[in-house]
């Protein structure tokens, strides 16, 4: 009989958690070996002294990222705790103004006032927009518009881009799911993408393909399990080469999850997105006031099914005793942990793909 055991130490979600298709391994739908496997990863972290993360719903994701490899899937939620510690770049500590960055104390903090995305924008347009006919959220990335130098003359780095990416991952973690979630009336853990290629070409095929080669390499190591579809329009012949060669690298599952479209892909766009939900720029009808790509519409910005996000929180602290733990690498110096809540704790369960 599959189920689901939740965890009253660090599973307080306000939303639904059980996954829509009943898939062994998905939440809701586990056997008594997986929900073991979940008990004996969260034991495994608790004992090296980690406590933010620990939720039901985000081991999951790791294990499933695994196969259910509890020390494989062990080793990833480590190393993602590593890097979020201090986030890299070309495997280097990634800094700004001299300062390396902390994703849990960066998330609440950076681009508090929009000023960044507005200006960046202009030449690389990327932007949660409403939902897909599932109730995930739209992400759209227009690649063709990228500009690397012209926004190093604005003084934004490609260390800039990479935190930026990092902070809006966390925030589709949270608040953007949960709060479709509760729309759906059904756990959404995934997002519907779109990636445009229109513009892409010999003169920037360089910039973009490094740029998106980074951005696969986060999520595949520090976001598992968060893609739901997505699709690739207006490829050209160079791109098409291009995926021949990497689709084999990929796993059977992902590929099965990306749609290479072309130019043609209104029909199937509209088949999964609704017509208002979708930009008229890629055959929808949306117009939002100010454009789209600045809007953030969706049910995170609706009071009925908004909520506050973990990083909002700066209350909440999951405390191990010294009992409870081993001095590992996650614990506190002190020797008893106590970590400020992170997401899928006390607050909505946010993810590390």
């Amino acid at each position: 009989m599959s189920t689901m055991e939740l965890d009253p130490k660090y599973d307080h979600y306000d939303y639904p958690t059980t996954a829509p298709v009943a898939k062994p391994g998905h939440p809701g739908h586990l056997t008594e070996a997986q929900q073991a496997q979940v008990h004996q990863l969260r034991m495994m972290l608790e004992t090296e002294g980690y406590t933010k993360r620990l939720d039901t719903l985000t081991l999951l994701r790791f294990l499933r990222a695994r196969k259910f490899d509890v020390n494989l899937s062990k080793k990833m939620f480590v190393d993602c705790e590593k890097w979020r510690k201090t986030l890299t770049y070309a495997g280097q500590p990634l800094k700004l103004d001299g300062r390396t960055i902390n994703l849990d104390e960066e998330v609440s903090e950076w681009d508090k006032d929009g000023s960044f995305k507005k200006k960046v924008s202009k030449w690389y347009p990327q932007y949660y927009h409403k939902t897909d006919k599932d109730g995930r959220p739209v992400y759209i990335e227009q690649l063709g518009k990228i500009d690397i130098t012209a926004m190093k003359n604005e003084g934004i780095e490609y260390e800039h881009m990479l935190v930026n990416l990092a902070v809006e991952y966390e925030k589709m973690a949270d608040p953007r799911l949960p709060a479709c979630s509760r729309k759906a009336g059904q756990l959404l853990e995934t997002s519907c993408t779109i990636m445009d290629f229109n513009g892409v070409g010999f003169g920037n095929a360089r910039q973009v393909f490094g740029y998106i080669q980074e951005a696969s390499g986060m999520s595949q190591n520090y976001y598992p399990e968060r893609l739901g579809r997505m699709y690739l329009i207006n490829t050209n012949w160079l791109f098409t080469g291009v995926w021949r060669m990497i689709r084999p690298l990929l796993d059977p599952v992902t590929v099965e999850k990306i749609h290479v479209l072309g130019g043609n892909y209104q029909k199937e766009l509209l088949s999964q997105i609704p017509a208002e939900n979708l930009p008229k720029e890629f055959g929808g009808t949306c117009q939002c006031e100010g454009g789209c790509e600045f809007s953030n519409a969706g049910p995170w910005c609706d009071p009925e099914y908004a909520r506050p996000a973990w990083w909002e929180k700066k209350d909440d602290v999951i405390e191990n005793k010294p009992t409870e733990i081993g001095s590992g690498e996650g614990a506190a110096a002190s020797g008893t942990a106590t970590a400020e809540e992170g997401a899928g704790a006390t607050a909505p369960a946010q993810a590390t793909a």
